[in-house]
């Protein structure tokens, strides 16, 4: 007999849901049958929009992680199924995989768990346009999925050879707007890790004239989380820093579409930081970001217009998309995590820049060591100039999503509440955001940011105050008070 449901029903069965960007769920829970139905279900969702049409190609990549060669097959195999050709471009950033489907009018998937630990993975869908947002998201899960059993056999293998088109439209679309010596003088270290783009980064930099010295490349999947750096990583860049004297060292999560960039002290910027100067760099007059990112980005008034949204890149697009249709010319977004969002077309260097409305780590990357360089200063002197706001982020892991609602629904009922668990440490409370988990401004100015994870089961605490060392002093105490008392 064979099978039908609803991908509503899958989800919840197998405990594979949509998280802050794609969906998401451990190596276990997510089988080639799980991963097979969910393909089958965006491709029809697309379909009834009028978005995709059988017969056509479907831009198909992955990370590194050990888990994604048997989804991508698990993918391709749903693709073929449904009428579609699956177009294979290897190993790729996911910005990467974006923008060269958009180029062709076509969909696009790629497998990747992103900064999160290997024993998870997932799967991000892009229409032919851009990424899915949040009504896209509702109309997979509508979406009956019907088979006969049993189901089919998947060769892990059974993937087409690598079309390295998407590679270099990717690296094409920097080469041409930075130009062969814009990095001419830097000494540049890329932190390889297991990124996915850690041979991209080491070309393209070094075809711009970067001296480019590639780090720590690993065989063993390494998640690095640009909101939250391992103290190892903390480490590594000052050794690097002091050891090789590097103006900058560049790096990036799994998929590479959230930047990680250390100054010329081997300290790593907070990714907010590095989406401020990126949209300074590129002129950008309207900018789009979530309501943990820090509060430099209003202070430093450099941009006519800064829209705050729920965190997750589909609410910072959906921001992106108002202000466009309200008449913003240059518009951007980007997240705290660093990945920079580009909604407009736009000059830069005299040449036209096309937009790319989903995160990305390397224009942002690129941005802040051109404009050190064009400015005739380092990496820390660029960050000097703005306000004196910093901020910090860690989670607790294993921290179940319903148990991070409940104990943060409890605290938000109370000023009371808030100032019995926080009060010693920040004083009283000034006022409270919930437009995602609970924002707590205190009457000092400092933040505390409670929310949990969208991607997995973790609680995570965000905070930000006048100083570095007190930022990290309070992200600290937060953390161990949560972790005791929660």
């Amino acid at each position: 007999m064979g099978e039908s449901f609803l991908i509503s029903e899958l989800m919840a069965r197998s405990g594979v849901g949509f998280g802050t960007s794609g969906a998401r769920g451990t190596v276990e829970a997510m089988t080639s049958n799980v991963c097979y139905a969910y393909t089958r279900a965006f491709l029809q969702a697309m379909e009834a929009r009028r978005a995709v049409t059988p017969g056509g190609d479907v831009v198909l990549a992955g990370d590194l992680r050990p888990s994604t060669p048997r989804i991508l097959s698990a993918v391709a195999r749903a693709m073929r199924d449904a009428g579609y050709r699956p177009l294979y471009a290897g190993c790729l950033p996911s910005p990467a995989v974006a923008f060269y489907a958009m180029q062709r009018g076509s969909a696009s998937i790629m497998v990747t768990g992103s900064h999160i630990p290997d024993d998870r993975n997932g799967i991000k869908f892009n229409r032919p346009d851009g990424e899915i947002l949040k009504d896209d998201e509702a109309a997979i899960r509508e979406q009956r999925i019907d088979w006969s059993e049993p189901f089919p056999i998947i060769d892990e293998c059974d993937l087409p050879p690598v079309d390295g088109a998407a590679a270099e439209a990717y690296l094409a679309r920097y080469r041409e707007v930075f130009g062969a010596d814009s990095l001419a003088g830097l000494r540049v270290g890329v932190y390889q890790h297991s990124g996915v783009a850690r041979d991209l980064l080491v070309d393209l930099f070094g075809s711009l004239g970067a001296e480019v010295t590639p780090l720590a490349r690993s065989d063993t999947f390494i998640p690095v989380d640009t909101e939250a750096i391992r103290p190892e990583d903390v480490e590594l860049g000052r050794q690097w820093a002091r050891e090789q004297g590097f103006d900058a060292i560049v790096s990036t999560d799994g998929d590479a579409d959230r930047p990680l960039i250390a100054d010329e002290h081997g300290e790593w910027l907070r990714g907010d930081v590095v989406g401020v100067l990126c949209a300074r760099y590129l002129d950008i007059d309207t900018l789009a970001t979530p309501v943990s990112s820090n509060t430099m980005v209003e202070a430093c008034g450099w941009f006519r217009e800064v829209r705050r949204t729920r965190i997750g890149s589909p609410y910072v697009i959906e921001a992106m998309n108002a202000a466009l249709a309200d008449g913003a010319a240059r518009v951007a977004g980007y997240e705290a995590n660093g990945g920079f969002l580009l909604a407009s077309d736009i000059m830069l260097n005299g040449k036209p820049l096309a937009a790319l409305p989903t995160r990305d780590a390397v224009l942002p990357l690129l941005a802040i060591l051109a404009s050190a360089r064009e400015q005739g200063c380092s990496v820390g002197e660029l960050v000097s100039l703005l306000p004196s706001r910093f901020t910090a982020s860690d989670r607790l892991k294993a921290f179940p999503t319903e148990l991070s609602r409940q104990k943060i629904g409890e605290l938000a009922d109370s000023h009371e509440a808030i100032e019995a668990l926080f009060g010693d440490l920040c004083g009283r409370v000034e006022s409270v955001d919930l437009t995602d988990g609970l924002r707590i401004t205190f009457e000092n100015g400092e933040v505390v940011h409670l929310r949990p994870s969208g991607n997995a089961p973790e609680l995570r605490c965000y905070n930000e105050a006048g100083s570095r060392e007190r930022v990290g002093e309070l992200n600290r105490a937060c953390m161990e008070r949560l972790a005791v008392r929660w």
